[in-house]
């Protein structure tokens, strides 16, 4: 058993993981953990699980918490204990048991192979891979957030540096464009990052495009902070301005590990090999459109390092209500549950998947809005806004049947008489990535000028995959539609898990006496027949693109130049995704950062593992199998239990064999799996599993049984 905190909070044993729903008791134990083998004192435990306000009887309720928490240890098998020490509590972590020290460990380790870059650069990837998304995202401590959070995510961004450095020093410039591209549009005032990323560009022959990026940093160092970019930029700039040869790469930055000064040596140099200018599309363009900037993974901006919990006391907390992100459509900023105006921003975000900041999605397949954080403003961590308006889906492809269809459900005029009071529901499903969320996005602006009341994205998951109770989104939704104009509004409602979350929507506005009430498009993996049922409504289920949709996805993305230049290697490579729109996004993300590579080559490459390669090294959660463990992790044990059956047997187990005949698997449950979006319509037989999911579910048990057998 291990504990996570480098993500949200969470207890794992092997590949099981329990993620801990928002409490006090959480709220201590990740207090306690972020100071794992150091005593940490009552008051300062107390302020973490009540904020700098605390009830009379806080010291009786902190000793109730931490009874709370061994009885959950106890639950789970959880070895671990609470000591009572003088004065507070403490608990004992080492690097296998807590993915924090496991982090620190292997940083450590890193910093003593200087001798040896590529096993440095290859202890520091490890180290990284062990963060899991927003930090502490189910923990709802403002003292958390605000002293301990930001030191975190700045030891993770010197272990980002040290990869790039090492990266760059290795020659290895091409490998280092897909760390930079990413880490300088989710921190857009690192100096540092976007530095690398000039380097690394005019080290590949692009010379015109690393002059691109300083004219853009500088624009926003201007623009947004008031002061000119660093000497150290300048120079790099007359640099590439002249053409000047910029030797071997130097020594990289100290790294910092809980507050100590660490120093690297330089890696060993290595002479960057001559590269043609590319005439590719620029990918900075490409990756994150009409965005400057968005957070990673919802951390907010960096206030602290090395902060002591006895320090840390004078900073201004963070609100729930701050961090809620509810933005009402138009100009004027809506309240979350009563706390302070949310400052909406001129453009939309980027979008990536999970929430994670990602390069700009394919068309067709599933967005998710990255957060955006007004300047000046700290915000606790949240993937995403809960309520936006809707975004634009950039370079949106395929899909046109199903747009059509979509948006002239929309804009058709209601019937007459008291059924204009109910509202119209459209419901679109399918598995997971197939690219709901973008066609009822895209569908949505193209009907935009039909709800002058506005239009709102709802997102029905929290940050960790959690379902949002229906009755905290039916409150963020009124208050909303309360502060929208006059006429009809939209509501997609985004990755709804049931229909009880549906229902107390659907009546907001005829309750009130507001006239109609919203048009609503539901996007779910789940096919949600009896809310269909019970309300009426219109159904589109997607499916995989065609032949034709992928290759258009491909030469939008790419650029038709490249792609009309080896049209049978681009079948190929949407042969190897499986023609999946997610697979198709992520494989564009990463050939848009290799723009020499010959797509012959990348189809050969992939083919040999689709599953391994289909992520992005920046975000191994941004992946095919991150996307499929997440939608089998929604499964009930037993139906999670009957799809490995089904996956990892023959085929002809999805036969039908007729009433009398249920098979292994009876025809219910194989319902009910075609219900959650993980089996497909036939043919053959009545359903299918798509390849890149059968092999997941493959790989995955192989790697279960291995571990197994070592146990």
């Amino acid at each position: 058993m291990r504990f996570q905190l480098l993500g949200p909070l969470a207890l794992a044993d092997g590949p099981d993981t329990v993620v801990l729903q928002p409490s006090k008791p959480a709220n201590l134990l990740a207090a306690l953990l972020l100071h794992a083998n150091s005593p940490v004192s009552a008051e300062y435990l107390q302020r973490a699980i009540w904020g700098e306000e605390q009830p009379a009887t806080a010291r009786a309720a902190l000793q109730t918490c931490v009874l709370r928490l061994r009885r959950l240890f106890s639950k789970h098998g959880v070895t671990t204990s609470i000591d009572a020490v003088p004065g507070g509590y403490r608990i004992t972590a080492a690097p296998p048991t807590l993915d924090l020290l496991g982090f620190r460990d292997r940083v450590r380790r890193a910093a003593g192979l200087d001798r040896d870059p590529e096993a440095e650069l290859c202890a520091l990837r490890d180290a990284l891979s062990l963060w899991q998304g927003s930090l502490l995202a189910n923990v709802r401590s403002v003292v958390l957030h605000r002293d301990e959070v930001p030191r975190l995510a700045e030891e993770r961004l010197r272990a980002v540096e040290r990869v790039c450095d090492l990266l760059l020093a290795l020659g290895r410039c091409g490998e280092a464009l897909v760390d930079l591209w990413t880490a300088t549009r989710v921190h857009p005032g690192h100096e540092r990052f976007h530095e690398q990323l000039i380097e690394a560009l005019y080290r590949s022959g692009r010379q015109s495009q690393a002059l691109a990026e300083y004219r853009r940093v500088k624009g926003f160092l201007l623009e947004e902070l008031g002061v000119d970019p660093s000497p150290s930029l300048r120079r790099l700039e007359l640099a590439v301005l002249r053409g000047e040869d910029l030797g071997p790469a130097g020594p990289a930055a100290p790294r910092v590990i809980r507050g100590e000064t660490v120093a690297l040596p330089a890696a060993r140099p290595v002479t960057a090999p001559d590269a043609a200018p590319s005439t590719a599309p620029d990918a900075a363009s490409v990756m994150a459109p009409d965005a400057a900037s968005a957070p990673d993974q919802g951390v907010p901006p960096v206030t602290a390092q090395g902060v002591s919990p006895a320090q840390a006391q004078g900073a201004s907390p963070v609100t729930p209500q701050a961090a809620s992100g509810v933005v009402a459509p138009g100009p004027t900023p809506v309240p979350a549950q009563g706390g302070p105006p949310v400052p909406a921003q001129g453009g939309p975000p980027v979008l990536a998947q999970g929430g994670s900041p990602a390069p700009a999605p394919a068309p067709g397949a599933t967005p998710v809005a990255a957060p955006v954080t007004a300047a000046g403003t700290t915000f606790a961590p949240v993937a995403a806004p809960r309520i936006e308006p809707v975004p634009a889906v950039p370079h949106f492809t395929g899909r046109a049947a199903e747009a059509a269809a979509l948006t002239a459900r929309l804009t058709a005029p209601p019937p007459p008489g008291p059924e204009d009071h109910r509202p119209l529901t459209v419901l679109v499903s399918g598995a997971p990535g197939i690219g709901k969320s973008a066609l009822a996005q895209h569908a949505a602006r193209l009907a935009r000028d039909a709800f002058p009341a506005g239009q709102l994205l709802v997102r029905m998951t929290r940050a960790d995959g959690e379902p949002r109770p229906a009755d905290e989104v039916a409150a963020d939704v009124a208050a909303a539609l309360g502060a929208a104009g006059e006429g009809r509004a939209l509501l997609i409602l985004d990755d709804v898990v049931d229909a009880d979350q549906v229902r107390p929507l659907l009546t907001l506005r005829e309750e009130a006496g507001a006239g109609p009430g919203p048009a609503v498009v539901v996007t779910s993996r789940m096919g949600l027949g009896g809310l269909i049922a019970t309300h009426g409504g219109w159904v589109q289920r997607l499916t995989t693109f065609t032949e034709t949709e992928s290759y258009a996805l491909l030469l939008t993305a790419l650029g038709t130049e490249r792609v009309e230049a080896e049209p049978r290697a681009a079948h190929r490579l949407a042969a190897v995704c499986g023609h999946f729109p997610a697979a198709l996004r992520i494989l564009t993300a990463r050939l848009l950062t290799r723009p020499g590579l010959r797509l012959a080559d990348a189809a050969d490459w992939l083919g040999d593992d689709p599953l391994a390669r289909l992520t992005l090294t920046d975000s191994p959660d941004h992946s095919v199998s991150g996307l499929f463990d997440r939608a089998l992790g929604r499964l009930d044990p037993r139906l999670s239990e009957a799809f490995t059956h089904l996956a990892q047997g023959p085929p002809t187990l999805l036969d039908d064999r007729g009433p009398d005949d249920d098979g292994p698997v009876p025809e219910a449950v194989r319902e009910q799996l075609a219900d959650a979006g993980l089996l497909e319509d036939g043919p053959p037989g009545p359903y299918r599993i798509h390849d890149l999911l059968r092999a997941h579910v493959r790989r995955t048990a192989r790697i279960r049984d291995r571990r197994t057998e070592k146990v």
